[in-house]
Order: C-alpha cells, then structure tokens, then sequence
C-alpha cells in the first residue's frame, strides 16, 4: 500500500566562508548605524516630550527592539543574495 521512500543520503554541504564574512561585516556596520540612530533617537524624543529619565530608557527599549527586528531582516535577506552554504 503505502511505498516507503527510497533512503538517499543528504548531499554533504560546505561553508561559504568568504559569503559569511561579507555578510557579517555589513551586518556588524549597518547594526551600529541602527542602534546608533535608535539611541539618539529615543534620547531626543524623551527631552522633547520631556519623558525623563524612565520614559528616554523607555523609547530605548522599544528603538532597539525594532532595531533588532530590522538587523534580523537584513541578514535574512542578505543570506538569500549571498548564501552561507552550497553542496557540493
């Protein structure tokens, strides 16, 4: 009735080092931007808004999670331009 699958081994797969570094590299410069913007992002706000000290640490919280939101998009799709793996 039912047919078991024929078993293939999995085709063993290597790391593109020289894809990673890359994608690493920008990573590591774009998440300093983004965190770096988030920072003083929130700083301004909580003085403009006059928050204090709890709402400027407040807006920190919330400004790094989306930079974290935006950091884990990015080396989401920068994996698809340059993969981390190939077989061989």
């Amino acid at each position: 009735m039912n047919k078991p699958e024929p078993q293939t081994s999995p085709r063993p797969r290597r790391i593109l080092w020289e894809n990673v570094l890359t994608v690493v590299s920008a990573a590591i410069l774009i998440s300093a931007e983004v965190f770096g913007a988030a920072f003083a992002g929130s700083w301004a706000i909580a003085n403009l808004l006059a928050l204090g000290t709890f709402g400027a640490r407040l807006l920190d919280g919330l400004f790094v999670l989306c930079g974290i939101v935006v950091m884990v998009q990015f080396v989401r799709a920068a994996q698809r331009v340059e993969p981390f793996t190939a077989s061989h």
